[in-house]
């Protein structure tokens, strides 16, 4: 279907670095068309460099918002006028909204795992999950589990430069939601950190790998040594989506998991900036049509 561009329509944007590879656009235009909106949506390169001046541009146009990726989404923070509590959690945004020139940043990475699930009918309301990863997307997943509702949560994660972080991460959602946060050291060398990823996965009724493993030079990779881990009643999540099934999910289906990769993830948190700037659904059940997602 042809774009038609008028005097009336507004802009959205993505902003990050590299950017050619973004899905967003197909996502938001095809639902802009679909539900007849006089929007749309491009993707911009912007690193570290000009986040600034993107952020100022989007004041400037009278931008209606933009998905913000890696490498801007902790840096963006300081040029938004306000940050959504989950957001601020979080220490990163990946959704600006503008009002009149007032710009709201939010974290809706976490929002789109947490309604995957949901989709999948999963619930781990008031119950206990592990999950490995603690940056980036693992961190979103963390705060938005807690604040909806998970009772425990472990995480495991490489004692690294970016261990601090995740100290720090542990602490802020013990300060700020009901949550019981443990956190682990995870080493695939160690027997003793392995027999507590072992043990802690016993006790939850979800596991998620929230990091890159598996997909990219990590492909055929999985930091499950073997199917003792998992057992039938267990539900396996991967953030990755590309592969479709990574080693670990083989593993999982393997052991009679339910298993779950990145892709309604993806699709989820793109929904949820949707609705932030449009005040309306995407088109859900079309979408997933449209993007091969539908069961």
């Amino acid at each position: 279907m042809a774009v038609k561009i008028t005097g009336h329509t507004q802009l959205l944007g993505f902003f990050g670095s590299p950017a050619e590879h973004s899905t967003s656009p197909a996502i938001h235009n095809e639902a802009f068309s679909q539900l007849g909106l006089d929007y749309t949506y491009l993707a911009f390169d912007i690193g570290l460099d000009k986040i600034e001046a993107a952020v100022n541009a989007l004041r400037t146009l009278n931008m209606k918002g933009a998905n913000v990726s890696m490498p801007c989404k902790t840096a963006v923070m300081q040029y938004l006028d306000e940050i959504d509590p989950a957001a601020k959690l979080c220490g990163a945004v990946n959704t600006i909204v503008n009002t009149d020139g007032y710009l709201k940043g939010y974290s809706t990475d976490g929002v789109g795992y947490m309604t995957a699930l949901k989709d999948n009918g999963v619930d781990v309301i008031g119950k206990k999950m592990t999950m490995v990863g603690c940056g980036g997307a693992g961190k979103a997943i963390a705060v938005q589990a807690a604040l909806d509702g998970v009772a425990e949560l472990s995480i495991f994660n490489v004692k690294d430069a970016f261990w601090g972080r995740c100290v720090q991460t542990v602490k802020d959602l013990e300060e700020n939601t009901n949550c019981k946060v443990k956190l682990f050291e995870l080493n695939t060398e160690d027997p003793a950190a392995m027999e507590n990823l072992k043990n802690e996965i016993a006790s939850s009724v979800l596991f998620a790998n929230a990091t890159g493993m598996g997909m990219g030079k990590l492909e055929g990779q999985t930091y499950i040594p073997d199917a003792s881990f998992f057992r039938p009643d267990l539900v396996v999540t991967d953030v990755v989506y590309a592969p479709p099934e990574t080693a670990m999910l083989k593993l999982a289906r393997e052991a009679g998991c339910k298993t779950i990769n990145g892709m309604g993830m993806l699709f989820y948190q793109g929904a949820a900036a949707f609705k932030l700037w449009m005040g309306q659904e995407m088109p859900i059940e079309h979408m997933k049509k449209y993007l091969g997602l539908s069961k």
